[in-house]
């Protein structure tokens, strides 16, 4: 397998190439004027399996946009020159959350990504964490394989918990089956019962809006589950909810940390005693990252991605995983 990391995505690849215990291939990128750019693999793809790595997320000197059209060019570049197979690797996987037309004439950017990534030759795309498991699944004509944080943030809450009684709480209706399956799993691994709470969120017109919430949480160390934080405004609803309530410790958990301007200072607003994200997006933005500071901490998500890696390229089952590649470990702090 060859193992390529594009430019900037450096942090997170160096991680999942040490822990796969195999190495990044030479690429070459240069840029033009005028905006253009190219990318070549410096060693020979012919006839070999190709993983091609790459942040999505935005960052101050490239766009959601740009990342994508990098990440596309040089898969097709692998299989124009001959690789037998090329995966897209990308943990953050953009406009994933409009996957269905909500409002007249709105678009179904899942679908249309799809359609890019098929167009471009891949033969299947691993993320992480999608918004919309099926959706994401439906949308694609070629292998999608979205991997799941949920035993590792199950394996990170019940190596906290002590005797106090423990909650997960999902902060809209559309995350409940993510924050049941952590729940479930809190369960098996701590061997005692977990409670459950709903938020109610509705968004139009980029309002949020709604203030039901269903779920015993008074005395508990509660857990909001969701899969990315943004703005922060999700997390700072359900928060204020929860502490209403009663309850004893509000932390919340994210697979992505896309952390937008003034984030930071909306999670620190609402009394949380802990935000923890993965590596998934790394380095995660440096201001609201150093904003958040002590309340802040990130796992890794590189065991399982190589993991992952190493299964497909062997050709076995991504079920029989390894118990290693959930085992919770912190890079920050």
């Amino acid at each position: 397998m060859l193992f390529f990391v594009l430019n900037g995505s450096g942090l997170l690849g160096s991680r999942i190439a040490a822990a796969g215990d195999f190495d990044c291939a030479p690429h070459e990128e240069r840029e033009f004027a005028g905006g253009e750019h190219k990318a070549r693999p410096l060693v020979s793809v012919r006839d070999r399996e190709v993983v091609v790595f790459h942040e999505l997320h935005a960052e101050e000197d490239a766009s959601v946009n740009d990342r994508l059209v990098r990440l596309l060019f040089f898969v097709s570049t692998c299989k124009q020159n001959g690789a037998r197979r090329v995966t897209a690797l990308a943990p953050y996987l953009p406009y994933s959350r409009k996957d269905r037309q909500t409002k007249s004439r709105d678009p179904v950017t899942t679908r249309y990504v799809a359609a890019l990534f098929e167009a471009a030759g891949a033969d299947a795309v691993v993320t992480l964490d999608v918004h919309t498991k099926t959706a994401f699944q439906n949308a694609y004509r070629i292998a999608a394989i979205d991997l799941t944080t949920v035993e590792l943030f199950a394996a990170d809450i019940a190596g906290q918990s002590d005797s106090t009684e423990i909650a997960v709480v999902s902060p809209d209706g559309g995350g409940i089956k993510r924050a049941e399956l952590v729940r479930k799993a809190v369960e098996r691994r701590a061997n005692r019962p977990v409670g459950f709470g709903l938020m109610e969120k509705r968004r139009s017109g980029g309002v949020v809006s709604g203030s039901l919430f269903a779920g015993d949480v008074q005395g508990r160390v509660v857990y909001i589950v969701d899969d990315m934080i943004c703005g922060g405004q999700t997390i700072h609803r359900a928060t204020d909810a929860i502490r209403a309530r009663g309850a004893r410790q509000v932390h919340a958990i994210a697979a992505h940390g896309l952390l937008a301007t003034g984030a930071a200072e909306v999670l620190n607003g609402c009394g949380l005693d802990s935000v923890t994200l993965t590596d998934s997006v790394a380095p995660l933005p440096a201001a609201e990252a150093d904003a958040l500071g002590s309340r802040l901490r990130v796992l890794t998500v590189a065991p399982l991605i190589a993991g992952t890696l190493r299964a497909l390229d062997a050709g076995t089952a991504l079920s029989d995983l390894p118990p290693e590649v959930f085992v919770p470990r912190l890079v920050r702090p």
